[in-house]
């Protein structure tokens, strides 16, 4: 009996603990995850990446202008004959010219390359943004169902602590009665082993819940990992409302994976544009303002300079290539149908999943009810069971089974209500709501 006190102690201090840490709730936890998952700020600095390039001059809008400084030398042995028979000789003639200078290069027109590049950088920014937002959609969904799992375990740990509670009681009655004569000691025995058991598995269970909160720091990144979180739900809440046409309508106008079918689409059409612009005549300016000067080794001049303006305009045209155009714009083309066939196909995959999640969520909410009525059947069954008991009017083989009839039962609606849980968590991210959950009082 001192034994069974002991681990009893030992067993409630354990669950105080777990019951003192700060107290979080949903909002809470997707506020934090929002803020330092890695992955989420991963995916913000490529974002801000295809905004830096979104820009006039990274479309090729404007010019170019270097400043550049030269110097070159030469060394020479020299020598010249006139025709008279006169040999003129200089050897080691050191030749030195500096120079600077401002060079100018602009593109008037390549084509329309120009303005389709700069459409193409700005779907580029927003393919930069909808891939952000999916990875946030993604990282919400995940703290969202790792938080209902630690519902589910501290439920689960409440479950088998009302389980303990019946178990030691069982043995406080046995006990009496053993001391009175009225019980064996193989009743005693057997219960004791019972309340093991159950000992055994709240043991096991507390572990459970704390690697479920261990895991739950891991999404939202926060610094002390190893402090598993104490939650302010303690029950798994569920939307019951959810219409599978309005779901459906959702997703074909927001999910942001078709969103970015679309903008892929929309990518390779502003690539066959700018296949198609290499065909165009091209026009191009060019200028440069400087300074040369040139010091002569020998001779009568000692050096010249100059100081001045050059300017161009180039206009081109490719008129052969290799047959190189024809083959990129089929092969820009094909990219377009691809593109084209992969939204299709994911629309279609998208709507398949819909249907499924949907018709597990409405079938968990069925069975939900029923495990509820369950439930309340297996109460009634063990208090009454439990009265028998204490009368001497019931086995202790019988008691055990109205307890673990009970149990069965709130494992069983627990499993039904989680499972609806993942399949509401899903379906408002496959429909394009799972930020919703940052304003829901769940």
């Amino acid at each position: 009996m001192k034994r069974i006190l002991i681990s009893t102690a030992v067993l409630l201090l354990s669950f105080s603990f777990l019951k003192a840490q700060e107290v979080y709730d949903l909002k809470r936890c997707l506020e934090i995850g929002l803020e330092q998952n890695y992955s989420i700020r991963i995916s913000s600095n490529n974002q801000q990446k295809a905004e830096n390039n979104y820009t006039i001059g990274g479309a090729g809008y404007l010019p170019t202008l270097d400043l550049s400084g030269r110097y070159s030398g030469s060394v020479d042995n020299n020598k010249s004959e006139t025709t008279a028979g006169v040999v003129t000789k200089s050897n080691g003639v050191h030749t030195q010219t500096l120079g600077t200078g401002l060079d100018l290069s602009w593109n008037l027109f390549n084509g329309f390359s120009v303005q389709t590049t700069y459409k193409k950088l700005k779907e580029l920014k927003r393919l930069g943004e909808l891939n952000t937002r999916i990875t946030i959609e993604d990282i919400v969904a995940k703290i969202t169902s790792q938080y209902y799992d630690l519902v589910q375990q501290n439920i689960r740990l409440r479950n088998l602590e009302y389980a303990l509670s019946i178990s030691k009681e069982r043995v406080r009655i046995v006990q009496e009665r053993y001391l009175l004569g009225s019980a064996s000691k193989l009743e005693l025995q057997q219960a004791q082993v019972n309340y093991n058991s159950d000992s055994s598995n709240y043991i096991a269970q507390t572990e459970t819940l704390y690697k479920t909160g261990i895991e739950l720091n891991e999404l939202m990144a926060v610094e002390n990992v190893a402090i598993s979180p104490t939650i302010e739900n303690r029950e798994i809440h569920i939307n019951t409302e959810l219409d599978e046409r309005e779901l459906e309508r959702q997703m074909l106008a927001v999910n942001a994976s078709l969103l970015v079918a679309e903008r892929n689409n929309a990518v390779s059409q502003l690539d066959h544009k700018l296949v198609k612009s290499r065909g165009y005549p091209y026009l191009r300016v060019s200028g440069s303002y400087g300074y040369s000067r040139t010091m002569y080794g020998s001779g009568t001049t000692d050096y010249s300079q100059s100081l001045g303006l050059d300017y161009g305009i180039t206009l081109g045209f490719n008129i052969f290539n290799g047959f190189n155009q024809r083959r990129d714009l089929k092969n820009a083309k094909i990219d377009i149908k691809n593109r084209e066939l992969e939204r299709i196909g994911l629309e279609q995959s998208l709507k398949v999943d819909l249907a499924t999640i949907y018709n597990g969520y409405r079938n968990n909410l069925i069975l939900r009810k029923m495990e509820e009525d369950n439930l309340e059947t297996a109460k009634d069954y063990l208090d009454i069971a439990m009265e028998r008991y204490k009368l001497g009017a019931l086995s202790g083989i019988e008691l055990r089974e109205a307890q673990k009839d009970l149990l069965d039962a709130q494992e069983r609606l627990l499993n039904v209500s989680y499972k609806a849980k993942l399949a509401e968590i899903s379906l408002m991210q496959i429909s394009g709501r799972a930020l919703e959950y940052l304003e829901l009082n769940n």
